[in-house]
């Protein structure tokens, strides 16, 4: 499975972004998708994940501002961030714990993206 993101960018503070990831492959499921980040200098943090029922986690910095959802029809995750802030900025990835068929075994294969930046100016 690859996932390739889209959506990051240069915003000023108080905008917003979307964030896109599709999952592309053959015969795969995938039940949790996510979004992490990571700041120059700092280690990789978790956004916010949604399961395939739609159950979702965020962290508590973004809590409020950011929306994560997916079609799973379209093995696609999004991220909403408004009223983005300075601190906002980082690469952010995508990730999702993917089962291959026809056996559909655990555990899961971890898959990243390959990252798009996100830029907030003050």
């Amino acid at each position: 499975v690859q996932l390739v993101e889209s959506g990051g960018g240069l915003v000023q503070a108080g905008g917003s972004l979307r964030l896109s990831c599709a999952a592309s492959g053959n015969d795969f499921k995938i039940n949790v998708m996510g979004w992490y980040r990571q700041a120059p200098e700092k280690q990789r943090e978790l956004v916010a994940t949604v399961r395939f029922d739609g159950r979702t986690n965020y962290a508590d910095s973004v809590k409020g501002r950011f929306t994560i959802s997916r079609d799973n029809a379209k093995n696609t995750v999004y991220l909403q961030m408004n009223s983005l802030k300075v601190e906002d900025t980082a690469v952010y990835y995508c990730n999702a714990d993917v089962i291959y068929g026809p056996g559909w075994t655990l555990p899961a294969d971890d898959v990243w993206g390959q990252g798009t930046q996100v830029t907030v100016s003050s």
